[in-house]
């Protein structure tokens, strides 16, 4: 509890330096299963998810909301915090932190480094409390976005891989492949999603709640002001 009051205090304060400068959005979107690196966080239900960001120049500061379903929670509040350097012609990154939360469950911090050229980035994130268990966890990811000329549309590719002292035997891998649209003011996303976790695995669940098996997702989002 006192981490998470130390980081919203600090989160508030960062808000409140850069408010007068910045650019405030509003992400709602709406997903068919709301997937975490392989596994459903929403026991393949649709669930509502909503994003509110604050920047200034490199700085940025937000919190991001969605509906859940893994028994000790039903909601997800993020808040995090980040900075970006760098340049397009060369490599643009991202350095920031984020601070998992689960009303009524746990939390957890995880930091980032995110460097991206054109299509391509690739990102390694770190928590050294990871789920609120004290054992730390790696998470390290590849991603493409590649435009298909002016039609809108672009293809999508993931590749991510758990690692660290909380995943023990069982890391595990997970990955992607879909197409997103840009309609008018509305963003469509279509994926295929599976990971490498297998039967013998205790991770492995073909119920609702956390289920590991692949599946198709279609998520539809738009950010305001229009």
């Amino acid at each position: 509890m006192t981490k998470g009051r130390v980081y919203l205090a600090g989160l508030a304060l960062a808000v409140t330096a850069t408010a007068a400068q910045a650019d405030i959005t509003f992400t709602p979107a709406v997903v068919s299963d709301y997937d975490f690196r392989g596994i459903s966080q929403s026991a393949k239900d649709p669930a509502f998810q909503l994003g509110v960001d604050v920047t200034s120049g490199p700085i940025h500061v937000g919190a991001w909301t969605s509906t859940v379903n893994f028994g000790s929670s039903s909601t997800e509040i993020d808040w995090l915090a980040d900075y970006s350097f760098g340049s397009e012609e060369t490599v643009k990154w991202n350095s920031g932190i984020v601070y998992y939360t689960y009303p009524g469950g746990f939390s957890y911090p995880e930091i980032w480094l995110q460097g991206t050229k054109g299509w391509f980035s690739a990102a390694a994130r770190y928590s050294n409390d990871y789920g609120n268990t004290s054992a730390d966890a790696g998470y390290f990811e590849a991603n493409v976005a590649i435009p298909l000329g002016e039609t809108g549309f672009s293809i999508t590719g993931h590749y991510g891989l758990s690692d660290g002292q909380y995943w023990g035997d069982y890391n595990y891998s997970d990955y992607s492949i879909g197409v997103t649209k840009s309609l008018g003011k509305f963003n469509l996303a279509l994926k295929y999603v599976d990971n490498d976790i297998d039967e013998d695995s205790p991770l492995y669940t073909e119920g609702d709640v956390l289920n590991t098996e692949d599946r198709v997702i279609l998520s539809v989002s738009t950010t305001l002001p229009w």
